[in-house]
């Protein structure tokens, strides 16, 4: 926190002079994929025909490092954005410094706490103000397939990981990469989470992720987790490394690769390129040993505190505009991922999303959701960053499954 709290003392002290007063809103993000970039344009679109100006600034970057640095760099001289996407635990942490501003005057006259599951209000209503808008719910630990791929070897998709594994040397026999990866650290460490479910199960990753259980995460168990890593290590192509998500999404759309594991802001990009759920590829939940589960992640646009009452007008028109109804579906129709609304029109979602939604529903109520710790959710940036230095160092050398659970807890251990 002591880099948040350094960025807000200069933020405090910097002059605003340089803000000009209009009707617009600026929106940092890093939904720069064919798919996100269809998705937000869902909303740029609600916006501009209020009457309000679209300022984009996107930043580069799937996993949302660049944009938290470039959003530091604004806040430091004093030249926040309107609105900033932004995950799980950095929302509370910007809210907690007072940086952020709240539409709570929108939130009430829409009544966004009867549409919001709490699981959603936890991460976008902070200290009893609405300081962000959800966008939509992803879920992460699914497994992207390509229709084609498994028809060349007239194989099922796998329900165990024995069945998964063994479809490796398959893939390989007939020239297809059995699974698609962009070797860059957040890639590796949302696989983690999702192996962690898989292999664990809910009270498991509840455990290790949430509670930050040094026990489990040195238990065998979690080597076990580990293990599958090691095994998926194994099936990735050489040129892996530094490959952004939606490139290696893009093999299993063209059918170079079978599988991609990936949260579902991967259907986006299936959706974008005219294929569709359930003929051309397949969404289906990594396989699960435990107790069953899904791993959910809430993306929401922040916002920051408007030093002027046209720009805060503008800004409560953004966050109408990311709440109407319409827009909840359409925006998650591009996205890949399903309204945070729950009184949206689910049934105008393809049937990724609609199995989706029901199984959130079902895991909400069995007690088995658990939210994401790669985005920041289940523990503090902190935590995660230490996490994914050896979750990532582990995909890409020798380490032991043994090794990697003890130096999985000394860093959680050590970042806490």
């Amino acid at each position: 926190m002591r880099t948040i709290a350094n960025i807000a003392a200069l933020a405090l002290c910097a002059s605003t002079a340089q803000a000009v007063a209009d009707n617009s809103v600026e929106v940092m993000h890093f939904w720069t994929s064919g798919g996100e970039a269809a998705a937000l344009g869902v909303i740029r679109d609600k916006v501009v025909e209020a009457g309000v100006d679209w300022q984009d600034a996107p930043v580069a970057g799937g996993g949302g490092d660049q944009a938290k640095t470039a959003l530091q760099a604004r806040i430091a001289a004093g030249d926040p954005p309107a609105a900033m996407l932004m995950l799980g635990q950095n929302i509370i942490d910007w809210a907690n410094e007072g940086l952020l501003g709240d539409v709570n005057a929108v939130a009430e006259a829409e009544g966004w706490d009867t549409v919001l599951p709490q699981a959603v209000q936890d991460f976008n209503k902070i200290n009893g103000a609405y300081v962000a808008a959800p966008t939509n719910v992803h879920r992460t630990d699914m497994i992207w397939a390509s229709r084609a791929a498994f028809d060349k070897i007239g194989a099922d998709f796998p329900t165990t990981w024995e069945d998964f594994n063994a479809l490796a040397p398959r893939f390989e026999a007939a020239g297809i990469v059995p699974i698609a990866h962009g070797g860059q650290a957040w890639q590796e460490a949302y696989m983690f989470e999702a192996l962690v479910l898989g292999v664990g199960g809910a009270d498991f990753y509840r455990a290790a992720l949430v509670d930050l259980d040094l026990d489990a995460l040195r238990s065998e168990t979690m080597q076990a987790v580990f293990a599958q890593m090691a095994d998926i290590r194994g099936m990735v192509d050489e040129d892996f490394s530094g490959r952004d998500w939606n490139l290696a999404t893009a093999m299993v759309i063209n059918g170079d690769a079978a599988m991609q594991i990936m949260g579902d802001w991967a259907k986006g990009e299936f959706t974008n390129a005219g294929q569709i759920a359930g003929e051309d590829f397949a969404c289906i939940p990594v396989p699960k040993t435990g107790d069953g589960g899904f791993v959910y992640l809430v993306n929401s646009l922040s916002f920051f505190a408007q030093p002027d009452a046209e720009g805060a007008r503008a800004q409560a028109t953004l966050a109408s505009a990311i709440m109407d109804p319409e827009v909840q579906v359409a925006f998650n129709q591009a996205k890949g991922a399903i309204p945070a609304r729950t009184d949206a029109d689910f049934s105008a979602l393809d049937a990724c999303a609609q199995a989706t939604a029901a199984d959130f529903v079902a895991s909400d109520t069995a007690g088995t959701a658990v939210p994401t710790f790669a985005g920041t959710h289940a523990a503090g940036a902190s935590v995660v960053g230490a996490a994914t230095d050896v979750i990532t160092e582990f995909f890409n050398t020798d380490m032991t499954p043994e090794e990697a659970a003890e130096q999985l807890a000394e860093a959680v251990e050590l970042a806490l």
